[in-house]
């Protein structure tokens, strides 16, 4: 649950990562508590080379990553993929992707350029340590599939969802979804950068795909009920911001006025005012995911979580 206030020493730090094989040569790496830029990877084996789902938000993290990598396998990651351009699936490039091929979707490359460390702003109180995120070489724009020794790998874009340069990675034969930030078990969905009409169409297609495992850009592993309970919060934020809207309220007086409702058991409620920020954009003709004001949308975040930044336990 993200809290206010300084980060205590009992925060979880790297070393209460967890290691989970999901199949034969599939594994994933989750961080607890999964909140504001915890995030989760996947670790994938071949006969001569490892890949990589994502990398972690500070070097101290990305570090444990490569040891969890090392205990499972002693060659090299040869295969990087970035699920999404934020810096928490992307600051450890530089460590763990220095001798791999680094592949996102094409906008993922340039969101990340962009965004440079900007992220490390936000959160000046967290030991970020030195992070380098070398944006990827390989980049596709609707579907690529890989063949990482006996594994398939297919890297699907569902459009924009959670940001507007997703990558889904599935592996088919497996059934295990790496679903980056487009789920996320046990927390608020974030959609301020994606789109909320995306991010259900994408969870059509999820739904096509039948998973057996999900594993969330954050948080605990799940299994398909994770996209029916996403699809529900949606919904009735697409219904909060219709309403609020025909009644004249702003983002975060319709936020105010229903709280998180059936929702409220879950992480990081505080999201509930940016992701009205992007629903209220999509009653207008403008297309999806198209660029808001992040800044100021994170400002109506803070003041709905009583003034206080919610805290980074990176």
């Amino acid at each position: 649950m993200t809290t206010t206030g300084p980060a205590t020493p009992l925060a979880p730090g790297p070393a209460s990562a967890e290691t989970v094989a999901l199949a034969d040569g599939v594994h994933s790496w989750l961080q607890p508590d999964g909140g504001w830029c915890v995030s989760n990877a996947g670790i994938l084996l071949a006969p001569d080379r490892v890949a990589l789902v994502d990398t972690a938000a500070t070097e101290a993290r990305s570090r444990a990553l490569g040891a969890a990598v090392a205990g499972l396998s002693p060659h090299p990651v040869r295969l990087l993929v970035n699920t999404h351009f934020h810096g928490d699936h992307s600051f450890g490039n530089g460590i763990l992707g220095k001798d791999a091929v680094i592949v996102a979707h094409e906008r993922t490359r340039t969101e990340m350029a962009e965004a440079g460390l900007g992220l490390t702003g936000l959160w000046p109180g967290v030991d970020w340590g030195h992070v380098d995120p070398v944006l990827p070489q390989l980049t596709y724009r609707r579907r690529l599939t890989l063949h990482h020794g006996d594994l398939r790998v297919e890297l699907i874009h569902p459009g924009p969802a959670h940001t507007t340069n997703d990558t889904l990675v599935w592996l088919p034969e497996q059934r295990v979804l790496f679903a980056g930030d487009v789920l996320l078990p046990g927390a608020t969905p974030f959609v301020l950068m994606g789109s909320v009409t995306g991010s259900l169409h994408t969870l059509r297609l999820l739904r096509r795909l039948g998973p057996r495992v999900v594993v969330g850009g954050h948080g605990p592993l799940a299994g398909p009920e994770v996209i029916e309970e996403t699809e529900r919060y949606l919904l009735r934020l697409r219904r909060i911001a219709t309403e609020g809207h025909a009644a004249g309220l702003t983002p975060l007086e319709a936020a105010r006025r229903h709280g998180p409702g059936p929702f409220a058991h879950w992480s990081e409620p505080e999201r509930l005012a940016a992701n009205l920020h992007r629903a209220y954009a999509e009653l207008g003709p403008a297309p999806l995911g198209t660029p808001l004001d992040v800044l100021a949308c994170f400002g109506d975040l803070i003041a709905y979580n009583d003034g206080e930044l919610p805290v980074s336990h990176a």
